[in-house]
C-alpha cells in the first residue's frame, strides 16, 4: 500500500512539473504569435491610402517621412526626390472646402470622383483618404504601402502609435529608457544592499539582526504603487530643487525608487548567502592572522558570490519589470534620454499604460506584445550572463 501511495505522489509531482513547463511554453508561444504579426501590418493606417498627382515621380515614403510631411516638417517634394513643388496635404475632412454638400451627395456617393479631380488638379498634393473612395480609373497614383519593417521598429527613434496616417513604432526610446533606469537603479542599490548584508551577517549582534531582518523583508511586501506615491511626493520635489529642473519626474527619480524597491531582495539573499559560509573558514582565516575585515572581503564574500549574484539578478529583475512606480515618477516621455535628469519611459510602463486602449489585433496591440518579447529577451540575457559569471567564479 505504501508503494502505491508513493507512485501516486510521484505521478502527481511529475504531472505538476509537466503542466507548469507546458504552461510556460504556451505563454511564450502566445507572446511570440501575437507579437510577430506586427511585421505583416502595413505602414499606412488600415483602410486608407496615400494618393499623389500622376505627374509626381515619388512612388514610396517611409513612415518617418509620411509623419514629417503631415506635420509640415517637410514642405517640398524636392526633399523626397520629387519635383521642386510645395507639398499640399489633403485629408477627407478638407473636401468640403472644394465641393458643396450637393456636389458630394447626401451619402458622399460622389466623393470618389471629387477626390480624383482634386488630386488630378494639384501637382503638389498628397491625399490621405479611405481606400473605398479610390475608383479603378483614379486619375492619380497611389504610394506603395509596404509592410512595417524590422528597422523601422528596432531602429526607430519615435514611439507614436496613434499617429496618422502612419503610426510610429520606434522601440529605441523605450529600450534605452528601460536600460537607463535599470542600470542606475542597480548602481545605487548594489553597494548599499551589499553593505547592509555584510553588516547584518558579520557585524550586527543577534538582537540587532533579529530586529532588522523582519523590517527589511517587510519592505518587499509593500505594493509598488505606494513606492510610486513616495517617489512622487518626496523624491521628485527633492530632485527638482536640487538640480534646478523644470520638472522632477526624471529617470533619476525612477532609478532611486527602483533602487529602494530592489534593496530588500538584494539584502535578504546576500545576507543568507554570507551566513551560509562555514564557520571553520572564518576561524581558519582569523587563525592565519587576517583581520575581521580581511576575512569578510577575502573569504566570506568570495564564498558567497553565487548567492550575492542571485540577489543581484532578482534585484535587476524587479527593476526591469517594474511598472507602476516607474510610470508615476519618470515623466512618461517616449524620447531617447541623453542624461539621467530627463523624463523617459520604460517598456513595462508603456505596456501598462497603453494595452487597455489598443484595439485587439491591431498594429498598436501587436507592437505592445513585441515590447513584451523584447523585455523577455532582456531578462533572459541578464540571467544567462549572471549564470555564466557565477559558473566562472565557482571554478
Amino acid at each position: 500500500m505504501k508503494r502505491v501511495w508513493e507512485k501516486i505522489v510521484e505521478g502527481i509531482l511529475t504531472c505538476s512539473g509537466f503542466m507548469t513547463s507546458l504552461t510556460i511554453l504556451l505563454i511564450v508561444v502566445f507572446l511570440f504569435a501575437e507579437a510577430l504579426g506586427l511585421f505583416n501590418k502595413k505602414v499606412i493606417e488600415e483602410g486608407y491610402v496615400l494618393a499623389v498627382n500622376k505627374a509626381n515621380p515619388v512612388q514610396e515614403l517611409s513612415a518617418a517621412q509620411i509623419k514629417d510631411v503631415f506635420d509640415e516638417e517637410i514642405t517640398n517634394w524636392k526633399e523626397l526626390g520629387g519635383p521642386d513643388a510645395e507639398i499640399k496635404v489633403f485629408r477627407l475632412e478638407d473636401i468640403t472646402s472644394y465641393f458643396s454638400e450637393e456636389e458630394l451627395g447626401a451619402g458622399y456617393e460622389k466623393a470618389p470622383r471629387c477626390i480624383g479631380e482634386i488630386v488630378a488638379g494639384d501637382p503638389g498634393i498628397i491625399a490621405f483618404v479611405p481606400s473605398k473612395f479610390i475608383e479603378k480609373d483614379f486619375p492619380g497614383h497611389l504610394l506603395k504601402d509596404e509592410s512595417i519593417s524590422f528597422d523601422e521598429v528596432f531602429a526607430g527613434k519615435e514611439w507614436f502609435p496613434t499617429a496618422t496616417p502612419a503610426p510610429q513604432f520606434g522601440f529605441l526610446p523605450l529600450i534605452t529608457g528601460t536600460l537607463w533606469v535599470s542600470f542606475f537603479a542597480i548602481l545605487f542599490a548594489l553597494p548599499f544592499g551589499l553593505s547592509v548584508a555584510v553588516y547584518m551577517s558579520e557585524v550586527a549582534d543577534h538582537r540587532t539582526r533579529s530586529f532588522l531582518k523582519p523590517v527589511i523583508e517587510l519592505l518587499s511586501g509593500i505594493p509598488s504603487v505606494v513606492y510610486g506615491f513616495f517617489g512622487l511626493i518626496v523624491i521628485v520635489p527633492l530632485i527638482q530643487k536640487a538640480f534646478n529642473l523644470p520638472v522632477g519626474e526624471t529617470g533619476l527619480a525612477g532609478s532611486i525608487v527602483l533602487a529602494i524597491m530592489a534593496l530588500p531582495t538584494i539584502i535578504t539573499v546576500s545576507e543568507d548567502a554570507m551566513r551560509n559560509c562555514p564557520r571553520a573558514m572564518r576561524e581558519a582565516s582569523l587563525a592565519l592572522g587576517a583581520t575581521r575585515w580581511q576575512t569578510i572581503y577575502k573569504v566570506v564574500i568570495p564564498f558567497s558570490v553565487s548567492g550575492i549574484t542571485s540577489g543581484v539578478v532578482l534585484g535587476i529583475g524587479r527593476a526591469i519589470g517594474e511598472t507602476m512606480a516607474v510610470l508615476m515618477v519618470t515623466g512618461n516621455a517616449a524620447v531617447i534620454p541623453t542624461t539621467i535628469l530627463e523624463p523617459l519611459r520604460t517598456i513595462p510602463a508603456t505596456i501598462a499604460a497603453e494595452l487597455g486602449e489598443a484595439p485587439a489585433g491591431g498594429a498598436h496591440y501587436e507592437a505592445l506584445f513585441l515590447l513584451g518579447v523584447v523585455l523577455f529577451f532582456i531578462t533572459m540575457l541578464i540571467n544567462f550572463s549572471v549564470e555564466y559569471i557565477s559558473s566562472r567564479t565557482n571554478k
